[in-house]
């Protein structure tokens, strides 16, 4: 069975993401555990814990089916000393939320380089911020989201994800999520049978499908190895209905959760059944 769902709204308080993913018809659901475009938020109110925690039961959402999201501001790779401690304060708070709401993941962008040092320094100091924040958080697995290579971002080549992963020393706390579309833009060819079967190998001989824990399914409006990230609905873009159908058939993938992030929300009930019956066709 595929545990499927999108990235919800979490208005009016983190409470309601697990209500607003019942209301799709997920069995799975991506989150901010605060607005997405402040460094830091007021601490998470006790009653909208107790709320979330007790939402998620009653909706029968396991914690290994969440996959909460960190700040899109965060910079674990900054190169200025100021920016660098800034994004790690943020990744470390992002963390201790998660805690507090008993979520075992947290999912990330790895970092930008924005020119002013090589690949490797920045994949080095992405490894030692998450280090740091591993060193003072517990029961929360740092799961690296694979990037379309726009601009100066690493994480775009399954080597990159492997190279933080080598520097990291708690390695059960660590993981990966793929981004269907950050794939393909990256260009790893997973629309045809033949080169997902080998994108997928590739993924396991470099990184580890152990490492697997979360996948965003999303189509692209643009063209294999552009490094372009741009999300499109499932089916309407140059990834096509058949790539999300060979994903759903995939019997490696259902202990995780697989994610939308499509750009038009209104259709994320109809996706996610299309999905489903993928899976139990």
């Amino acid at each position: 069975m595929k545990h499927i769902g999108a990235h919800v709204s979490i208005a009016g308080g983190v409470e309601n993401a697990p209500l607003n993913a019942q209301a799709l018809g997920a069995t799975a659901f991506a989150m901010f555990t605060k607005n997405q475009r402040q460094w830091l938020a007021k601490p998470l109110a006790a009653q909208s814990i107790t709320a979330f925690k007790r939402n998620c039961a009653q909706a029968g959402y396991d914690p290994k089916y969440i996959m909460p999201h960190d700040s899109y501001l965060i910079n674990l790779s900054h190169p200025e000393r100021e920016g660098l401690l800034k994004s790690r304060q943020a990744f470390l708070d992002e963390f201790r939320r998660c805690e507090q709401l008993g979520l075992i993941y947290l999912n990330f962008h790895p970092g930008s380089h924005l020119n002013k040092m090589t690949e490797s320094q920045c994949l080095a100091m992405i490894a030692e911020s998450i280090n740091i924040t591993l060193e003072q958080t517990r029961n929360v697995t740092a799961v690296i989201e694979n990037t379309a290579g726009q601009g100066s971002n690493v994480g775009y080549l399954f080597e990159h994800l492997a190279e933080i992963i080598d520097q990291v020393e708690d390695r059960s706390r660590i993981g990966v999520c793929l981004d269907t579309c950050h794939t393909y833009s990256a260009g790893y060819d997973i629309k045809s049978e033949a080169g997902y079967l080998q994108t997928m190998a590739q993924f396991d001989r470099i990184v580890g499908l152990h490492y697997l824990k979360g996948i965003h399914l999303n189509d692209s409006k643009k063209a294999p190895g552009s490094h372009v990230d741009r999300h499109e609905s499932i089916g309407k873009g140059t990834l096509g209905l058949e790539t999300f159908r060979r994903i759903l058939k995939d019997p490696r993938l259902d202990t995780i959760p697989l994610i939308l992030e499509t750009p038009d929300e209104m259709l994320w009930p109809e996706e996610i059944r299309l999905l489903k019956n993928m899976g139990e066709e």
